[in-house]
């Protein structure tokens, strides 16, 4: 007799924050320069945080993502983490 192939459920990412910090104040994106406030939404690997994880909408989270980006290019933020 064959066996059913289960699944394997995930578990679900519960965001820090429930709503996104940047719709709550009407402020803009923190900008490539202020690179301490990016730094939060990297993990200890350098990798960039998820919507999900972090709370922010999907709007931001894509501005974000930019915005590290072009710090990583000027040499603001790590494109690996340090050794």
């Amino acid at each position: 007799m064959a066996r059913k192939k289960t699944r394997r459920r995930r578990k679900k990412i519960e965001p820090e924050n429930e709503f996104c910090p940047f719709c709550l104040d009407n402020d803009k994106v923190p900008d490539y320069k202020e690179y301490k406030k990016l730094e939060k939404i990297l993990t200890d690997r350098a990798r960039i945080v998820s919507s999900e994880r972090s709370g922010v909408c999907t709007k931001h989270q894509r501005k974000l993502t930019t915005h590290i980006k072009r710090a990583r290019h000027l040499g603001l933020l790590p494109f690996a983490p340090k050794v």
